[in-house]
């Protein structure tokens, strides 16, 4: 899997080997990248932090978006339009999500556009695999290379994967945004060298 190939069939066996991840070990990984992420310094600092609500055998975020509020952080979390675009609205708190498109927990507050992720001072992002350079494999939609064209070079990106999901090599297309860097439950942050 650590050699390049067409993004359909890497995707099938990432997340095959996603499903094969029992409850209690992405419960596991998902409380070791938040208590890895609350210190890295840029978190600290961090006025705004766009992040995203996970689902299904993604990396459990529902303790880490709690604890970034409960420490008065402002969390954006993205909203499924019918074009694939991200909105952004307000996290606040657990009882603030709604069910959206596709079974994705979406915040209830008012919208804030498209354009309010460039107002993070970190991002957040899913992902199913990430290179050493930053290229990210997501789930094809294009939603994110969208909304990460939005934001700064000087913003931190992060994506959060399980352990054997950083690897050397992953296709990339034009369109594809990096990210500069990943979070992993047992080696912790990886910052990711190359440019858009």
């Amino acid at each position: 899997m650590h050699d390049i190939g067409s993004k359909p069939a890497l995707r099938a066996e990432l997340l095959a080997n996603r499903a094969e991840l029992s409850a209690d070990v992405r419960s596991a990984a998902g409380r070791s990248i938040r208590d890895t992420l609350l210190g890295v310094p840029q978190l600290e600092m961090a006025g705004t932090v766009a992040a995203y609500v996970s689902l299904g055998t993604e990396p459990e975020t529902h303790g880490l978006l709690f604890a970034l509020w409960k420490r008065g952080t402002y969390v954006l979390l993205p909203r499924l339009l019918p074009d694939n675009e991200l909105d952004w609205a307000s996290y606040e708190g657990p009882d603030s999500l709604v069910p959206g498109r596709f079974g994705l927990m979406e915040p209830s507050e008012p919208a804030r556009g498209v354009e309010a992720i460039a107002s993070a001072d970190v991002v957040l992002v899913p992902a199913l695999a990430v290179d050493r350079t930053g290229v990210r494999l997501g789930r094809g939609g294009g939603s994110y290379d969208r909304a990460l064209a939005r934001v700064s070079p000087a913003v931190l990106t992060v994506a959060l994967l399980y352990e054997g999901e950083l690897v050397d090599t992953l296709p990339r297309e034009p369109h594809d945004q990096r990210v500069r860097a990943a979070v992993t439950p047992e080696s912790g942050l990886h910052p990711l060298g190359g440019a858009n």
